[in-house]
């Protein structure tokens, strides 16, 4: 009897390891705006973008980094790319595709310039 359950539970690890990879989000593309709940200065690139219908005029995403490690790891990963050193990362930061922005100011600006 042990012999015959042998090859279902095969199976059924098989499609639970396949299933696990497929759940996987792919990243996201383009600009990408990395805030975190409760930031003051998140607040305020937040409180600019409404104000001004950003979203209606430049494609972006936001991703929330303080209650989301997969979110937090792809900002690390976009400083990296930009050679900013992991203790000097903070929010909001941006990622415009090539180049990162952080900060209020930096972040407003660079919203201010494409919505022009």
């Amino acid at each position: 009897m042990r012999f015959k359950l042998l090859p279902f539970f095969l199976i059924l690890v098989v499609f639970v390891l396949v299933g696990a990879g497929c759940t996987q989000k792919p990243e996201p593309q383009g600009i990408i705006l990395f805030v975190g709940d409760g930031c003051p200065h998140c607040a305020n690139v937040e409180d600019f973008i409404s104000k001004n219908n950003v979203k209606d005029k430049i494609p972006f995403v936001t991703l929330e980094v303080y209650h989301n490690q997969d979110n937090a790891n792809l900002m690390a990963k976009k400083a990296q790319l930009c050679g900013i050193p992991l203790d000097s990362m903070g929010v909001p930061f941006l990622w415009d595709g090539a180049k990162c922005f952080s900060g209020d100011k930096d972040i407003i600006d660079f919203f201010q310039e494409k919505i022009k």
